[in-house]
């Protein structure tokens, strides 16, 4: 509900949500620009709902999360900010700049959202256009932002790159603990279902201190207060931990990103060769070609134009992107085979890589487009680039790792599952080629990469 540029809604994660006060009135401003309105058409997890039903939660409930999580969070140091000089305090329009930043954060994500630029790497990253879109005359969003101030979009932009006057803020925008993780690890968690994934966002709010400047006339850095701040911050470590170990890196999830990609290279291997592909979208064509395109072109694209392209490759004259389409029109996913103990070494995964595509190109599959090896990776807890410390009442201040038992041991962790990724059809042989017998079956459990293993250097995600 909006009544005069102020906004009052229920959110199934954070409950009431409002924002009500005359700094805040940038939030509900922004909700009426199109290229806003467009994220919720783009779902927040991409093709996850095909491992889990639930996870049909979009880029726009996410971003308004993020911006009421940044509320609090400005409440908080407000809270705590009553000594530090004026200049270092989060004044009115520093406020309204960090909500700003924190709906907008994402604004430039693609259909299908991190999955689209990782199928199509040759193009700007999400961050690159949500940059071009907060600061292009012609978006809505640039224009409202300008009406409030004509500095606006560009301290935007510094914020959603993590840069500002004041470090805590900038820690909040873009941090180990910031404001777009506190929100998506609990919405992500909630729509999927996975209880695990949940942490005790309130008492993390409540754990965050200042800590004293490192050198004279420096403002202060965000930090965890040591006295009862550490079980707020391992929790949210391991809730991230598990959502990525069971959904993130679900292997459906992951196949059917495998899928997108091969179907994108698909359409720009044809388009290369000067072939016509019917149904293409307009901006996917010239990133395929040119690596870029016209934001006007970008802005069209989201979920539902994607998958009607999608459908329409179905009938492709082209056999490969027919087949491929159809197949996850229809979630007749390509398989994942994992693997374990000595086939998950970078020798093993080469071998059974090599198996796999030697299986696929003896049955008539083209095993550049159907095989591959998927090493998604992702460092379990990693404190050595991000200034939050955790700050005890003796002015004493140490880095997590250094302070938590837990934390300790999962610093330089890396959480790695390779698998092989495969057609259904060769599944007995695959299976017989790879199974009883084979070393794939010496463990079973989360694959993790220590910080010296000579794993974690070759580790990589294919997509």
């Amino acid at each position: 509900m909006c009544y005069r540029g102020f906004m009052i809604l229920r959110d199934p994660v954070h409950g009431l949500v409002s924002f009500e006060s005359p700094e805040e009135e940038i939030v509900p401003a922004l909700l009426e620009a199109r290229e806003v309105q467009r994220l919720r058409r783009v779902h927040q997890l991409g093709l996850t709902s095909l491992a889990y039903p639930g996870a049909d939660h979009s880029r726009f409930s996410h971003a308004l999360g993020t911006a009421h999580v940044m509320k609090l969070f400005i409440e908080r140091i407000r809270a705590i900010s009553g000594e530090l000089p004026f200049w270092q305090r989060l004044t009115s329009e520093r406020a309204r700049d960090a909500l700003a930043a924190a709906l907008l954060h994402d604004v430039g994500h693609g259909p299908y959202s991190h999955l689209f630029e990782e199928a199509m790497p040759e193009g700007p990253s999400h961050e690159v256009w949500s940059t071009r879109i907060v600061e292009d005359p012609s978006t809505d969003i640039n224009k409202i932002l300008t009406q409030f101030d004509r500095q606006l979009p560009r301290r935007v932009c510094s914020l959603i790159r993590g840069e500002h006057e004041l470090p805590y803020l900038a820690h909040a925008v873009s941090g180990t603990f910031d404001v777009d993780r506190c929100d998506y690890l609990l919405r992500d968690a909630h729509f999927t279902g996975v209880s695990y994934g949940r942490y005790d966002l309130e008492w993390l709010l409540r754990s965050f201190c200042l800590a004293p400047p490192r050198k004279e006339g420096a403002a202060p850095t965000l930090a965890i207060d040591g006295t009862k701040g550490l079980p707020a911050i391992e929790s949210f470590t391991l809730a991230r931990l598990f959502m990525y170990q069971q959904v993130y890196f679900h292997k459906a999830s992951r196949s059917s990103d495998f899928m997108i990609s091969r179907i994108l290279a698909r359409v720009r291997t044809l388009l290369l060769d000067g072939e016509k592909v019917e149904g293409v979208p307009s901006a996917v064509e010239k990133i395929a070609l040119e690596n870029d395109a016209p934001l006007r072109d970008y802005l069209q694209l989201d979920d539902a134009i994607m998958w009607t392209a999608l459908v329409g490759f179905q009938d492709s004259q082209d056999k490969i992107l027919s087949d491929l389409s159809q197949r996850l029109i229809n979630r007749k996913l390509l398989k994942a085979y994992e693997l374990f103990g000595e086939a998950a070494s970078p020798e093993g995964r080469e071998r059974c890589h090599h198996i796999a595509r030697d299986l696929a190109q003896s049955a008539g599959f083209d095993p550049d487009i159907y095989v591959g090896l998927d090493a998604p990776t992702m460092a379990a807890f990693d404190d050595s680039k991000d200034a939050t410390t955790v700050l005890f009442p003796d002015q004493t201040e140490l880095r997590p790792g250094d302070v938590s038992f837990l934390l300790s041991r999962l610093r330089g962790q890396v959480l790695s599952p390779p698998r092989i990724i495969y057609p259904p059809e060769l599944r007995e042989e695959l299976q017989a080629a790879l199974g009883p017998g084979n070393s794939t079956n010496v463990h079973r459990g989360p694959h993790i990469l220590g910080e010296n293993s000579p794993e974690r250097e070759s580790s990589h995600r294919i997509l």
